[in-house]
């Protein structure tokens, strides 16, 4: 290349990354823009978190590129949770008081006291990203004689957020826990982790997807109900605020959109409720897509929501725009190459600030209940999702429309003061 246009293209780099700095220096941040109404906040990756290219959580970033998304972490959000780190399969992958492995998620809250951020711990009871040796012991399983599953053969079906995930499947069919030697493992690491970060960490998911997605039983078919029994939710708050009693305590699930699936975590909190165990709030995690849920939708569900007396966190926003994922608000892995298959819908860009504008214009409405939203990835390139384009910022960090719809929300309802 000639020398002179690789000047003049050095020269127009410089002039156009001098404009966007000037431009994003003029908009608000989306911390500004709500910090009247609740915390912003943004699941982060382990890159991110220890500032490092590192291969985790569905990441393979340049050190350019994860320092540009660190940089947009720090300007627009008020808040950080871990995609992954504090699930049990990453802090607690092995057996015993030397099986954990705390240095990513030490980073992960380091990274969000340093920069004054309000910190969530993701999660801590979930039939999910578990390892098979939490519930392997001697009792064999119900109905059948044979024992010969070793606890460590991997059985998991993927799991939530990213490739490559682990949950622990109803195919394990190996010897069991008793339910005295399941709920001294779930004690003891409850009790080291929440102990761990207790006054760091301000919100925790304690139980996290028990409510069963169809059908007519209340709770899902977990190794965690199989073993323990319902009252393995109630225990898991319990050993949580035993660790930590200043800490607010959490349920999250997903599909709350669904009339039939909400009805059901309100009857199950409603229960805990009347047993005085300690659930602070509920979670929802809002895996959405651009053709749902309406406006109205979404407001019935906040409405029904805060007829607990809780607050309500948004707790893993995105919105899918693959015509793969116009037909469901799950949040499992295993379907997930689905859901972001078929291309992007038409008009997708403008869809995506519709939609939210709309949910954005629907929490402001609950802005009384609704204390933390919180995106689920920094920018498309990182989603667990990242073929159906479902954040407010590009795989380059560049804010989309979406990104000026859900400002100009904020502005709204500033005027209408």
């Amino acid at each position: 290349m000639p020398i002179f246009n690789s000047r003049f293209s050095l020269l127009t780099c410089a002039f156009l990354a001098v404009g966007a700095t000037a431009q994003s220096a003029e908009a608000p941040t989306l911390k500004d823009a709500y910090k009247d109404h609740f915390h912003v906040g943004v699941a982060i990756n382990r890159a991110v978190a220890m500032g490092a290219v590192v291969r985790a959580d569905n990441v393979n970033r340049s050190v350019e590129q994860i320092d540009k998304d660190t940089a947009l972490v720090k300007e627009q959000f008020n808040q950080i949770s871990p995609e992954n780190d504090l699930k049990w399969a990453l802090i607690h992958p092995r057996e015993g008081a030397d099986g954990y492995n705390f240095g990513p998620a030490d980073a992960f809250v380091d990274f969000g006291t340093s920069n004054h951020m309000y910190i969530v711990g993701h999660t801590l009871v979930w039939h999910g990203q578990t390892p098979n040796w939490v519930f392997a012991g001697t009792n064999v399983p119900p109905g059948t004689t044979n024992t010969s599953t070793s606890p460590e053969t991997n059985t998991n079906a993927p799991g939530t957020n990213a490739p490559g995930r682990r949950r622990f499947g109803g195919g394990f069919n190996g010897p069991r826990a008793s339910r005295e030697e399941l709920l001294q493992r779930m004690h003891d690491h409850i009790q080291t982790v929440v102990g761990r970060y207790k006054g760091r960490i301000k919100v925790w998911d304690v139980v996290n997807e028990a409510v069963a997605d169809g059908g007519t039983n209340l709770l899902r078919n977990s190794l965690w109900l199989q073993i323990i029994g319902p009252d393995f939710i109630a225990k898991a708050f319990e050993y949580a605020h035993e660790a930590d009693p200043d800490a607010i305590l959490r349920y999250n699930d997903f599909g709350l959109e669904s009339p039939a699936k909400r009805h059901k975590l309100i009857a199950l909190i409603k229960s805990l409720q009347e047993q005085h165990v300690p659930v602070m709030a509920i979670g929802s995690q809002t895996h959405v897509s651009v053709s749902s849920p309406s406006f109205e939708t979404a407001d019935q569900e906040l409405t029904e929501l805060e007829t607990l007396g809780l607050p309500i966190h948004i707790t893993e926003l995105d919105v899918n725009s693959a015509q793969g994922g116009q037909r469901t608000t799950g949040a499992d892995i295993a379907n997930n190459a689905a859901t972001t298959q078929g291309g992007l819908v038409d008009d997708a860009n403008q869809r995506l600030a519709t939609q939210y504008a709309n949910l954005f214009r629907v929490f402001l409405k609950h802005s009384n209940s609704v204390k933390v939203v919180t995106l689920w990835g920094v920018n498309d390139g990182v989603s667990w999702r990242a073929g159906g384009r479902p954040l407010l910022f590009d795989a380059d960090d560049q804010p989309k429309p979406a990104f000026d719809a859900v400002i100009a929300e904020a502005k709204k309802a500033a005027v209408a003061k």
